[in-house]
Formats: C-alpha cells, sequence, structure tokens
C-alpha cells in the first residue's frame, strides 16, 4: 500500500475469525484546531498552558501551543468511522485500551490521520472483542503522535 491509499476493513463478526494481522487504513487528515484545544480544555479542566497559553507554549520546549494526547486519542472514533466496520454488529463499544503512548506532540493546527492493524480476536458472550493497534500520524512528523491498543466489542 503507498502512503495515497487507503484500506477500509469491512467485515461480519464471523470473518473477523482468522483476521488478525490485517492492515487497515489510513483514515483522511482531521485538523486539531486551537477551538477544538480549547473546548477539550473547558471541557475537562486540562488547561495546563502548553495547550492554552501562545506566550507560555512558545516558551516551552515545544515552541508552540500543542493538543492534549487524550484529546487525540479520544478522535479515534471519527477516524475509525473511516476504515474500519463491522456491518452486523446490533452494539459496538469501546471496551477500554492494552496500551497508550505520546511520542510525540500534535501543534494546534496539525492534522492526524489514523492507520491500524488487528491484533487479537477473541470469541465472547454474545459477540467478539477485538484489539486494534493504531498509530496516529502526524502530517509532515516523523515520529507517530499517538500508538495505542483499542479493544473493542462487536455485540450481535
Amino acid at each position: 500500500m503507498t502512503d495515497t491509499e487507503t484500506t477500509t476493513f469491512v467485515a461480519t463478526i464471523d470473518d473477523l475469525d482468522g483476521a488478525e494481522g490485517t492492515a487497515f487504513g489510513p483514515s483522511s487528515w482531521r485538523e486539531i484546531t486551537q477551538d477544538d484545544i480549547d473546548t477539550y480544555a473547558d471541557l475537562t479542566g486540562d488547561d495546563n498552558p502548553i495547550h492554552v497559553d501562545a506566550d507560555a507554549a512558545a516558551a516551552s520546549p515545544f515552541g508552540t501551543r500543542i493538543a492534549h494526547g487524550m484529546l487525540t486519542l479520544g478522535m479515534v472514533v471519527r477516524h475509525l468511522r473511516e476504515i474500519y466496520r463491522i456491518t452486523d454488529t446490533g452494539t459496538g463499544i469501546v471496551y477500554g485500551f492494552n496500551r497508550i503512548r505520546f511520542p510525540a506532540p500534535v501543534p494546534s493546527g496539525g492534522r492526524i490521520r489514523v492507520r491500524g492493524t488487528i491484533a487479537n480476536v477473541t470469541a465472547i458472550d454474545g459477540g467478539v472483542q477485538v484489539a486494534l493497534e493504531l498509530v496516529y500520524e502526524l502530517e509532515g512528523g516523523g515520529k507517530p503522535v499517538t500508538v495505542a491498543e483499542l479493544v473493542l466489542r462487536h455485540l450481535r
């Protein structure tokens, strides 16, 4: 797959058996605006100056305001809807995360996208549990901005 090609994973619950190792993505680029960052800071109370104060952020090691790691992580649904779909699930839920890391910052106005790989599929009562290894990329960046293993449950 080249950098401009996108693979969308579309399957039924039964198709997930044997899908481990399947890669999908990337999603489209999505900008994280300063309005997004300010709204997240207001909602969560995380008003660390590196996120919301231009002067303080300019004096920080980042040199500019940056998005909250958890804001970036929380954008997962918008990206996944584009590149990962289970067609016969009655209910799908985020069950949790096994690992989350934020190796590089996302500057205000930066654009991110997500790539994924199906890491694990486990049968559960009424459906399946799927672990997705996700890598969030910053346009023009050299390192991933977020790496996480998301656990989803697809119930019939």
